[in-house]
């Protein structure tokens, strides 16, 4: 295999004939690249080359299922990616067009131990990547990348017989078979089903009305330009959008989904936005009286309420909280056995007996329909206003090349410890101490704590805030972790702020 490059240029003979890959594309748990600008088709077929030399080289059963989302480019790319994995002797089941939830769990109705969804998630469309695995429910680590990139960039993937294509039909409807089951509502419910015009249009709907629920929809015809907003159920264009239904129809609450399906985004029926954090403590809460000390995993950017909510500590539950990222999230609720993970960016991993570990935006919907069915009397807000207040920041990304961020963050890190060590404060309050599992997390000696860490997917930092005291201590936290930021040149504009 020849060694691919970064250097090909496009609308030349080379970029239709030569693998060209940016190495950036590759992150700490899945790959991610603008295309055409950082890799190619040929590009896309090096990248199956080497993931199914990977897999030989791991000694796993050669076979793998693939799947795409629905973007116009996705289908070129997988068809790409097939014929490299078909050229190192793997056996491809094809999925067809799928949410990555719907690919993990393909693995398991299939019986194929490894897996690839050709997603861009919640990027904007010019964006194309991979979701890969081969230990199912978990998907590639730090490690795993690294060795792929190695075998990828350093032109070692091997060409093998016994390669074989097969397209499955069936799996969409297996999917939304397993998710509802013999599940219906007591209770009426009304929700607005935001998909954004993405992938998920294709499912939610639908699932939302097999279980009994009333859909209110938003957005839901399939149409890959994404021609009102980007679907992300982080971002606040999207969740104004559903708050903005809900009060329109009187829902009881909205549920939105990501470019992949693999998020789930909530506002509640006052038009209220409810952050996956605090939606895990409402949903910690719900489980930890059906499975008492349960242990739940929390991602460093979530809020502090696993530790301290009193409810929570009278249901026995141990909070653990861990490395950003779908990958070390999956990993973490697998090692250490625990029931769920929540992150603040919208991934829920349920574990048995609730799910399979991965994380999957339509199980959620269901387990929280669910939620609400165990729960008659209350209403979304009820439950949000039930929980111990704290003011909390949206996650807040400003921008930093790939090439410099893992170097500005390690500088960062040091500032914030230093101030630690030196007894200085933040928001006027004594720092308790500075968590460095993930970038910095400082926190206060009343629990409230800033955040920054760098973004595995985008070329960002990632900044987060909150206050167990008000609104203003939470802004004032924020003042001083980005005056520590504004010392690095690097660090460019806030995608927004509070």
């Amino acid at each position: 295999m020849r060694k691919p490059s970064p250097d090909v240029i496009q609308n030349s003979w080379s970029f239709l004939r030569d693998a060209m890959i940016t190495p950036t594309g590759f992150r700490e748990y899945d790959a991610r690249w603008k295309y055409p600008d950082e890799i190619n088709l040929p590009g896309m077929t090096a990248l199956g080359l080497g993931l199914g030399t990977q897999i030989h080289r791991r000694g796993i059963k050669p076979e793998i299922a693939v799947g795409n989302d629905y973007r116009d480019y996705s289908l070129a790319i997988k068809q790409a990616l097939i014929l490299g994995l078909m050229q190192a002797g793997i056996k491809v089941k094809d999925i067809g067009p799928a949410l990555s939830p719907m690919a993990y769990f393909s693995q398991f109705h299939l019986d194929v131990p490894a897996v690839a969804m050709v997603t861009a998630s919640h990027n904007p469309n010019g964006w194309t990547g991979v979701k890969m695995g081969f230990d199912r429910p978990l998907t590639h680590g730090p490690d795993e990348m690294a060795e792929l990139r190695d075998i990828v960039l350093n032109g070692e993937g091997e060409a093998r017989d016994g390669g074989g294509y097969e397209f499955v039909e069936g799996v969409r409807e297996a999917y939304l078979d397993n998710l509802a089951g013999d599940f219906k509502m007591s209770r009426k419910l009304r929700v607005v089903c935001a998909t954004g015009n993405g992938t998920a249009s294709a499912f939610a709907p639908e699932l939302f009305e097999r279980i009994g629920v009333e859909v209110v929809p938003s957005h839901n015809d399939l149409d890959y330009t994404f021609p009102n907003y980007n679907p992300n159920p982080e971002a606040m264009e999207m969740l104004h959008d559903m708050a903005q239904s809900v009060r329109e129809s009187g829902a009881d609450f909205a549920l939105g989904f990501d470019g992949d399906g693999d998020r789930c985004g909530v506002v509640d029926d006052e038009g209220e936005e409810i952050f996956a954090d605090k939606m895990g403590v409402i949903m910690a809460r719900d489980l930890s009286k059906l499975y008492p000390n349960a242990t739940f995993v929390a991602d460093v950017k979530s809020t502090g309420l696993f530790a301290s909510d009193p409810e929570l500590q009278a249901n026995g539950v141990t909070a653990d909280y861990w490395k950003t990222g779908h990958s070390h999230m999956k990993r973490r609720v697998k090692e250490i056995g625990a029931l769920a993970g929540f992150e603040k960016s919208g991934h829920y991993f349920l574990a048995e007996p609730v799910g399979r570990g991965y994380d999957c935006g339509m199980r959620v919907a269901v387990e929280i329909c669910k939620l609400m069915d165990r729960n008659p009397d209350m209403s979304m807000s009820d439950l949000r206003r039930a929980l111990p207040q704290t003011w909390s920041t949206p996650t807040m990304s400003p921008y930093c090349a790939d090439t410099e961020k893992y170097e500005v963050l390690e500088r960062l890190v040091a500032k914030l410890v230093a101030k630690h060590e030196a007894g200085e404060a933040i928001a006027g309050r004594p720092i308790k101490e500075v968590v460095t599992v993930n970038g910095a997390r400082v926190i206060l000696d009343n629990g409230s704590w800033g955040l920054v860490r760098a973004s595995s997917n985008t070329p960002n930092l990632v900044v987060v805030c909150e206050s167990s005291d008000s609104e203003a201590e939470m802004r004032a936290i924020f003042a001083d972790i980005d005056a520590v930021i504004r010392t690095e040149p690097a660090v460019g504009d806030y995608d927004q702020t509070i």
